[in-house]
């Protein structure tokens, strides 16, 4: 996986570098690293990304809810 595709795979996640770093466990650092292109990022990671940002590329956010308000 590219720097470029993570970063990609993220947006469509949803996910800023503190999310994933917070769901990994792992350092800021290393995320920021992988961003980069200062550290290769790990096959095992680069598949469950791609798993994640496929699943929600083919099933994106209903739009029915667009705009709602609070009644209160």
């Amino acid at each position: 996986m590219t720097p470029e595709r993570f970063s990609e795979c993220l947006l469509h996640i949803r996910w800023t570098p503190i999310n994933i770093a917070s769901a990994l466990q792992c350092e800021l650092s290393w995320i920021e690293a992988l961003e980069a292109g200062n550290e290769e990022i790990p096959t095992g990671l680069a598949v469950w990304l791609e798993t994640l940002a496929q699943a929600h590329e083919a099933l994106p956010p209903p739009t029915t809810y667009c705009g709602k308000r609070s009644k209160l």
